[in-house]
């Protein structure tokens, strides 16, 4: 998956506007203009469309927790300049405040079920003995299943 396609489906998913989510970057400490997000937002074969790097997607997830959970104290942390589907995985669970029982319950809205075990392996350290990467289709399945659970109706 690409950034900009994760970037398009969590826009649609929460059905956020161009000033939404100039206003998420800004709750990052991030200023974007409203032509990015829309170059941003293009189909992958339209000409205009720009990339979306991984710090810029990072920034957006970062601004996500603040929107969804309030700022922190302190220094806001770093946006990561590499991203991993696990990165964005963990990122999401945080700004939405999971459990692992939540993701499991979104997941299974996406027919993909998985055991805790599973699940737990993409949360942990690169160098822990049982950490697994998320592949993209695991990741698509989440992006599907919150779909479901946060726009029913459509």
């Amino acid at each position: 998956m690409t950034n900009n396609d994760i970037l398009r489906r969590i826009r649609y998913i929460f059905d956020f506007d161009d000033s939404k989510m100039i206003a998420i970057f800004g709750s990052a400490g991030h200023q974007v203009t409203r032509e990015q997000i829309s170059d941003w937002l293009k189909k992958d074969d339209d000409p205009a469309c720009q990339e979306c790097s991984d710090t810029k997607l990072a920034i957006f997830l970062n601004g996500l927790i603040n929107d969804k959970r309030g700022k922190k104290e302190g220094p806001q942390p770093e946006p990561e300049k590499v991203l991993t589907n696990n990165i964005i995985f963990k990122k999401l669970k945080i700004a939405l405040n999971l459990k692992t029982e939540d993701v499991l319950e979104i997941m299974d809205l996406a027919d993909l079920h998985m055991s805790k075990h599973e699940l737990s392996a993409f949360f942990r350290r690169p160098d822990h003995k049982h950490y697994r990467d998320c592949k993209n289709q695991i990741l698509r399945n989440f992006l599907k299943g919150m779909q479901h659970k946060y726009r029913p109706n459509l």
